[in-house]
């Protein structure tokens, strides 16, 4: 029942914002659309690639996907807002650390982007394009190298936001314990979406994800642990009980 409670109060909040974070989208998409050659030449010269399309609309809906983007990547700090705001309120998340949530949330994002624009993706496609030969010529469509390139910096940037959801998992009654057992666990998990998300399957690429990944995890543990986030969640003591005047009997 409280669950239903929670997900009512979550769902009701984004109801509040989602119309005007929608049209603000759409109006940002539509001013960068304007500027979407400039960047969908600097991500081409920026990965070394000659592009082609193979259809009429091929060009335009390029350019429509990286303005979408582009206004994503610039709105995302009223994205997470948005998010944590709904997250928050049946727990108590409010003022000071519902800030505290959005920046470090925006941070490893932004973060996680501009790693996997600035190493990952130049040594995958260097490595994928690698196989070509004389006879083997790559002939790149503009629509799918742009899928490609925003869907791994997407993917980068979200699971780089992963010691936020840990912290939030503390505070609402996930103990730092839970995260120390199932490290194993953890590691394999890590291990399955660098295969999945890294753009090569050799190990040095999924070494650029797993290992910065891995880190992140440890670091969302020694936050927990340092600030004691888990002792003090929403209900309990400092010892992990609950609150109130109840005893056993």
């Amino acid at each position: 029942m409280e669950i239903h409670q929670n997900l009512a109060i979550f769902f009701a909040e984004l109801r509040r914002s989602v119309r005007s974070l929608g049209l603000s989208i759409i109006a940002l998409t539509a001013a960068l659309f304007f500027l979407s050659n400039n960047l969908l030449l600097a991500m081409q010269n920026h990965l070394g690639e000659k592009l082609y399309f193979f259809s009429v609309a091929g060009p335009f809906l390029a350019h429509v996907k990286v303005a979408f983007f582009g206004a994503l990547f610039l709105l995302m700090p009223w994205i997470m807002y948005v998010v944590w705001k709904g997250l928050g309120r049946p727990f108590g998340v409010t003022g000071k650390t519902l800030f505290w949530f959005v920046l470090a949330t925006c941070f490893l994002f932004y973060a996680g982007t501009m790693f996997c624009y600035l190493l990952t993706l130049p040594y995958g496609i260097s490595f994928l394009l690698s196989y070509q030969s004389k006879d083997l010529r790559p002939v790149i469509s503009v629509g799918r190298f742009v899928n490609f390139v925003i869907i791994f910096i997407l993917a980068f940037g979200v699971i780089f936001e992963l010691p936020v959801f840990m912290v939030f998992s503390a505070r609402v009654g996930v103990s730092r314990k839970v995260f120390e057992k199932n490290r194993r666990y953890a590691v394999l998990i890590i291990a399955i979406l660098a295969a999945v998300l890294t753009p090569t399957p050799d190990i040095f690429n999924m070494a650029l994800m797993g290992a910065p990944l891995y880190l992140l995890y440890e670091a969302g543990i020694m936050v927990i642990l340092i600030f004691k986030l888990d002792e003090r969640r929403p209900g309990t003591t400092a010892t992990g009980g609950p609150t109130g005047g109840q005893q056993n009997g």
